[in-house]
């Protein structure tokens, strides 16, 4: 995560938050009294956003002072310390909300990946994201996901060539999406992955025929139909099934042989862990 990317979103949340001020807290709260206050975990699942928030305390107040108990990754349950912070009470209160919402989305995804990936436990298949993610926030829920076990899927437009269902109707098919990619790629001196969506067994077969991909994507393909398409493919390209696979489906997926998994509800459609910043 670069720390650039990280200062200027911090920054922007807290001008979206105090604006002129706290003015809860500058009329009843002295400005230089000292307190303490815990991060405490209210439900079950998987720490993220403690280095987020880490650097969130030394932006607002370079006294501010975290004392980490758990780290990202670790497992957490009811009753659980993150960490206690020492500093200005006006100082702690500024910060409060801003990392509660940072951290219980964080640790929502990544208790969301983490049960998707240990589905895929024994097998070779990866839980990949996707571009389903809130505006300005990506980078942290695309983080959230590495924390709880899965990969990145493409950050955004610059840094993959994904020819979806669109891309393909608009080109006029798949040999002339894939034809344009590559003349496109060599006339820009672009070194970039190639990957083209596939709605059926018949496109997967045109694509084949036209190679000059990286990775073909069965989108909301059977598990049947992925079985024929992995077996079809037979190692020549990476694979990656895509549409409509929860909890319940992902390894009888995985099961057909595919490279990767890429579910769109690990950040888009997401339950904020539980927890609070308490002073005592």
């Amino acid at each position: 995560m670069e720390n650039r990317i990280l200062r200027e979103f911090i920054l922007r949340s807290l001008a979206e938050d105090l604006g002129n001020g706290d003015h809860t807290s500058l009329a009843c709260i002295p400005a230089e009294t000292n307190g303490k206050a815990k991060l405490l975990i209210k439900e079950k699942g998987i720490l993220a956003g403690i280095s987020v928030a880490t650097e969130l305390f030394s932006i607002i107040d370079k006294n501010l002072k975290p004392d980490l108990i758990l780290e990202d990754g670790t497992s957490i349950v009811p009753g659980d310390i993150a960490f206690y912070l020492t500093g200005r009470q006006q100082s702690i209160l500024k910060s409060e909300r801003l990392v509660l919402n940072i951290m219980q989305r964080m640790s929502g995804i990544a208790t969301s990946t983490h049960e998707y990936a240990t589905k895929l436990k024994g097998l070779k298949t990866k839980i990949l994201d996707t571009r389903k993610t809130t505006p300005g926030f990506r980078f942290l829920e695309k983080e959230a996901v590495r924390i709880g076990g899965g990969l990145n899927h493409r950050m955004g437009l610059f840094d993959m060539i994904m020819l979806k269902d669109n891309h393909i109707d608009y080109a006029g098919g798949i040999d002339k999406a894939i034809c344009k990619t590559r003349e496109y790629l060599k006339r820009n001196n672009l070194n970039l992955k190639v990957e083209i969506e596939a709605r059926s067994l018949e496109d997967l077969r045109t694509i084949l025929s036209a190679g000059g991909v990286d990775r073909i994507m069965l989108d909301n393909f059977s598990i049947e139909d992925t079985r024929i398409a992995v077996k079809e493919i037979s190692g020549r390209f990476e694979t990656e099934s895509s549409g409509g696979i929860d909890l319940s489906t992902i390894r009888s997926y995985a099961e057909c042989g595919v490279d990767f998994i890429s579910v769109g509800s690990l950040t888009h459609h997401i339950k904020s862990l539980d927890m609070s910043l308490k002073a005592f």
